[in-house]
């Protein structure tokens, strides 16, 4: 049984514009929207993770989504 995130790019959009939501959050949605066979806008989710952050924001992101590491 294979789970999957849809709308990837909207979820992503929602999660940043919530203040509540921390860096490492994001992470794991973009850890599972890396793995989804859903296409994702990945311009607009950066540039709305640089809008919020930073582009070091964007990094650390990244590190940990790719990593794996937002799920320690």
């Amino acid at each position: 049984m294979r789970i999957e995130l849809i709308c990837c790019t909207r979820v992503l959009l929602d999660e940043i514009a919530n203040k509540a939501v921390k860096r490492r959050d994001i992470a794991q949605t973009y850890a599972f929207a890396l793995c989804s066979s859903e296409e994702t806008d990945w311009p607009k989710v950066n540039r709305a993770i640089i809008d919020r952050w930073s582009v070091s924001g964007l990094e650390y992101i990244k590190n940990l989504a790719w990593s794996g590491k937002c799920f320690d």
